[in-house]
Formats: structure tokens, sequence, C-alpha cells
């Protein structure tokens, strides 16, 4: 029985389950008034007594999983993430490549301090000033 599975997030989807049966009597398998409960251990389930007969309560199930978007980022970051091991493993084995990364941190540097500069308050346009 599922109670509520909640999720607003943007990664993460709930599909299935029903909201669950509230039962107010008793627990005792022999009782036999309506609303009576009990667990069938045969069955591996709850049952109802609805007056007549015991009733299976009924039960649901839930999928949980990420979304698809969620998933491609995953995928994409792990992706990234082995290509990056295999290019450092590559720069401490292969001097000429280890170059060639260097140079990449070194623009990746270079390209920050300009958008830092490109962000910066003093290149705001001043309104008063547009013609």
């Amino acid at each position: 029985m599922i109670k509520g599975i909640n999720t607003g997030g943007r990664y993460l989807q709930v599909m299935g389950g029903t909201s669950s049966t509230y039962i107010s009597k008793s627990y005792n398998s022999n009782a036999q008034m309506t609303g009576d409960m009990m667990y069938d251990l045969d069955g591996q389930c709850i049952k109802v007594f609805d007056g007549q007969s015991w009733q299976i309560l009924a039960g649901s199930y839930a999928t949980v999983e990420l979304t698809y978007e969620a998933q491609s980022l995953l995928d994409w970051a792990n992706k990234k993430k082995n290509e990056e091991m295999v290019l450092e493993k590559q720069a401490k084995e292969h001097p000429t490549i280890k170059s060639l990364v260097d140079e990449i941190k070194q623009k990746q540097e270079q390209i920050k301090m300009v958008q830092t500069l490109i962000n910066s308050p003093s290149n705001e346009p001043n309104p008063s000033m547009v013609p």
C-alpha cells in the first residue's frame, strides 16, 4: 500500500500507485465485523471483512525513476568524466599532450577573466548616455 509519494522536482518522476484505504477496526483475524482486517500469511496480503467475506485490500506499485532529462545529463556527465580521466592519463604519459592540456587550461583562465570584465558593472550601458 502506498500512502503517497510527492515530487515537485524536474528530475524525478513517480508513476502509478493509488491512495491507501483507511481501516479503523481491529487487527484480529478472528473478528467478523465489517471493517475488520487481518494479514493473510499464506496470501501475503492484507484482507478486510466487508460484512460477508474477507476481501483483499487493493495494493499498488509505483515506479520511481529519473526523468529522461536527468538520465541524459548523468550520461553526459559520465561521458565527460571518462574523457577527462583518459586525457589526464595521457597527459601523464605523453609530454605533448600535457603541453596542450596546459595551454587549454591557460586559455580557459583567460576566458574567465574576459567574462568577468564583460560582466562587471562598469561595462553596463549607462541609460543617461544613450542618444
